[in-house]
């Protein structure tokens, strides 16, 4: 009997995994289920969920291949197929960005050709399309899958490994209240959105999204003579206004060019971090951000000179690093920032600091997992954000609607703060936000902040959850109060304690080839184990682990998770 492996979902974690299983010698039975009715394309790129305008942010030369490139796959389409997809054949380039719907054609057409693939190398590979895993339970010799299939009746199955790639969790309704939406997906719920004033909370590219969406729904963009976007509003839709808000109230900067793949790092690089991680110091942060330091003075003098690099330590950093944008309109500094990236895309010019902190970030990111709970507080709180800033940049043409939604006066900028309230009236639709001097009123409201964190207890999986075989992760307590003779003590801080293959950890006398690599439960310990590079990886470590099992070569397990770019959504 073939090895029966189970891949629940068919995004673009389920579809690296299925790659890399694919390549076996050893003939697999693979079985995928998923619980929409179009396998393949994954939830953050589906047309059912995204409005067209909606951006990818992730330049195509960053996107890891499947079976070919992204440029490649768009290259030998057709003029009609590229119409269709609203792509001229003249803007295909490494360097562009694309609509989330045409990434989620690319996955589709890739994961046909891998289950071909599959099929020419001797896989039974059976895709289960309006299937929904809704039970997980390990037992001690394999893991029992319950599906609710598309007639609604239960089937129950058992697997000897199971790949756990649930994606996104959206809710089958965004908006729970009148006006108030928990999330910017599914799109076609905002284009309902009357004119008036429009609340959005996040200004990340997702936030973006959610306001194009909207003014899209009652304008158009368009260039004018001199070739700069415009937004013109249509009729009886005079009273759209929409409030962006933060805390920082910040808008994220425009995509920056630097080299790819990555120049070596000299100081803060994973021979040193894994030196340090090793020595288990108490004062791990502080030693990482010596390292960062030092990278960084090395890359930019002189902007290390700028903000004072010399002074600043974990809690100062990241307001040195924002102290320019903070004091300057949001809008001004995205267009002088939008005309700065475009130059240096035109002249090949890489800013040496931002590269610098862009290629730390998954360095830094492989040290979380071992902080103790003081560090890992400290690092949440402020250190985390630069990077997420660095690396989150979004492609030009949404700094340019941004600004022709602006020129048009259809936008602003609300810094929050810390302190502030959201209020849904019990009466009315909308909601009213306070902050400390703040008090506006919205009619439609849709918070864009993010998938949130989850934890063992969020598993859908009454199995796991019962039978407590999956637990929260667990984090060091700081080292000050722990008695020197006693053995450090841990505390649960969330998410899923897993191991390097992403295994959960308390299996005992059960099977342990479950693995949970659906980034919600997560991003406690992995911070920035989100977006395709992420899904690629884990992907890669998931199948090389199975594969060696089945050999029987536990040697080869993974010694550290190298996780990747945030960059969805």
């Amino acid at each position: 009997m073939l090895p029966r492996i189970a891949i629940i979902g068919s995004g673009p974690t389920g579809i690296y995994t299925l790659k890399g299983l694919v390549s076996s010698q050893q003939p697999l039975s693979i079985t995928i289920f998923e619980m929409d009715a179009d396998p393949g394309r994954g939830t953050p790129y589906h047309p059912h969920v995204n409005d067209r305008a909606m951006l990818a942010n992730i330049a195509s030369f960053e996107l890891p291949a499947v079976c070919e490139t992204l440029v490649d796959w768009l290259s030998r389409q057709s003029d009609d197929e590229l119409e269709r997809l609203s792509i001229a054949r003249k803007n295909i380039d490494d360097r562009e960005f694309y609509p989330r719907v045409v990434l989620g054609e690319y996955f589709q057409s890739q994961f046909r050709a891998l289950l071909e693939t599959g099929k020419h190398n001797g896989h039974d590979i059976d895709v289960r399309p309006q299937h929904r895993v809704t039970d997980i339970r390990l037992q001690p010799d394999d893991i029992a899958l319950t599906a609710k299939l598309p007639n609604g009746e239960l089937k129950y199955y058992a697997f000897g490994h199971v790949v756990m790639a649930t994606g996104h969790n959206l809710p089958d309704d965004t908006e729970v209240k009148p006006g108030y939406f928990i999330s910017p997906w599914p799109a076609a719920r905002l284009k309902t959105i009357k004119a008036g004033p429009v609340g959005i909370l996040g200004t990340s590219l997702s936030a973006i999204d959610a306001l194009v969406s909207v003014a899209t729904a009652h304008g158009t963009f368009l260039l004018d003579e001199s070739g700069v976007l415009q937004f013109q509003i249509a009729d009886r839709s005079e009273a759209l206004h929409i409030t962006m808000m933060s805390r920082k109230g910040l808008l994220p900067e425009a995509d920056f060019y630097f080299d790819f793949p990555f120049a070596p790092l000299a100081f803060c690089n994973d021979v040193a971090i894994s030196r340090l991680t090793q020595a288990g110091s108490s004062h791990l942060l502080d030693q990482v951000f010596a390292l960062f330091r030092q990278e960084l003075l090395a890359a930019d003098p002189e902007y290390s000179a700028k903000i004072g690099l010399a002074a600043l330590d974990v809690e100062t950093f990241a307001e040195a690093y924002f102290a320019a944008r903070a004091e300057a309109d949001p809008f001004v500094w995205a267009a002088s920032n939008l005309a700065e990236a475009e130059h240096d895309r035109a002249q090949q010019r890489t800013v040496a600091w931002r590269y610098a902190i862009l290629r730390m970030h998954e360095v830094v990111g492989r040290a979380v997992r071992h902080l103790n709970d003081h560090d890992l507080a400290r690092f949440l709180k402020s250190f985390k954000t630069v990077f997420v800033d660095d690396y989150a940049t979004v492609p030009y043409q949404s700094i340019q609607r941004l600004l022709a939604l602006r020129r048009a006066d259809k936008v602003d900028v609300l810094a929050l703060g810390d302190h502030y309230q959201i209020k849904t009236p019990d009466f009315a639709g909308g909601a009213v936000v306070r902050a400390p001097g703040i008090q506006r009123s919205f009619d439609a409201f849709i918070d864009a902040t993010g998938q949130p964190s989850l934890s063992a207890g969020d598993l859908p999986f009454p199995g796991l959850v019962e039978h407590g075989v999956v637990g929260e992760a667990l984090t060091t307590v700081r080292s000050s109060l722990v008695d020197a003779e006693e053995p450090p003590a841990l505390t649960a801080t969330g998410g899923l304690d897993v191991d390097q293959a992403f295994r959960p950890k308390r299996t005992e006398g059960m099977s342990n080839q479950l693995y949970c690599v659906a980034i919600s439960f997560l991003l406690h310990k992995l911070p920035f184990v989100q977006g395709i590079p992420s899904a690629s990886e884990m992907g890669q470590t998931v199948s090389s682990t199975i594969i060696a099992s089945l050999r029987g070569d536990t040697a080869t397990a993974p010694q550290e998770a190298a996780i990747t770019m945030l960059i969805m959504p």
